[in-house]
């Protein structure tokens, strides 16, 4: 049973080394994954999860092992994350370093599982139900990147108008751990926009259950209590971070 979940994004620059000068520029993001992973290794109640999945998207769907390791050399960087060959794609990469920024350690188990980013949702969905029975007490781990056509800064022209309208409809779902907005997303508009993390949230939405909708009552909807922990696009990407945690604060 899926008991807690972390949305984080996954841009190179979100490592320091990567990011070079231009790193106190992603400080407050990395605050809020920092934030957001602290909760999900915490989970709800104080009571950690018996098994951790870092979730991202890639070019298929696949499981890694417990020990894989991912490198930063394609950004420029001689950094490798994990102790084993280093085969995690971009989004699994920096899931593992934002894992290994933990203050509490991560639990015993851990796994890392890709997912096609051009899945169907109904296969999303399917995996993340797959997911969510594969322990008592499971937590996602769930990295993706908003549209990446947003206005760099403000007065500039959106290089897609569908983009923040996008954007803001993913950001209230994540807030509201509306599971059921995040099923619906079409990948059609999310392929067109850029969208990195569409697969991914769609997992999420599967190891709910992807269900119920609003009670009106402060974010909680279908069993998790959500926060929006960052909304942003500092580089024309939008960047989330939120937590979900089982049952009411």
């Amino acid at each position: 049973m899926l008991i807690a979940a972390a949305v984080c994004p996954h841009p190179p620059l979100l490592v320091p080394a990567v990011a070079g000068a231009a790193a106190p520029e992603l400080d407050a993001l990395r605050a809020a994954c920092r934030e957001a992973v602290r909760r999900l290794i915490e989970g709800p109640g104080g009571r950690a999860p018996d098994l951790l999945v870092v979730v991202g998207g890639e070019a298929t769907t696949r499981a890694y092992a417990p020990d894989a390791a991912g490198s930063l050399r394609p950004y420029g960087v001689d950094v490798t994350v994990g102790p084993g060959e280093p085969v995690l794609p971009l989004s699994l990469t920096i899931g593992r370093w934002l894992l290994g920024q933990a203050v509490d350690p991560a639990p015993a188990r851990v796994r890392f599982q890709g997912v096609a980013q051009a899945a169907p949702p109904r296969e999303c969905l399917r995996l993340g139900r797959e997911l969510a029975g594969a322990a008592e007490r499971v937590a996602l781990l769930v990295m993706g990147d908003g549209s990446a056509c947003r206005a760099e800064k403000p007065g500039d022209d959106d290089l897609d108008e569908r983009a923040e309208p996008y954007d803001a409809a993913v950001a209230r779902a994540l807030r509201d751990a509306d599971a059921d907005a995040l099923a619906a997303l079409d990948p059609v508009l999310s392929g067109e926009l850029l969208v990195a993390g569409r697969a991914a949230w769609q997992v999420l939405a599967g190891a709910t259950g992807a269900a119920g909708g609003a009670d009106g009552h402060g974010g909680f909807h279908g069993g998790f209590t959500g926060a929006l922990l960052a909304d942003v696009a500092p580089y024309g990407v939008a960047y989330f971070v939120a937590s979900w945690l089982r049952g009411r604060p």
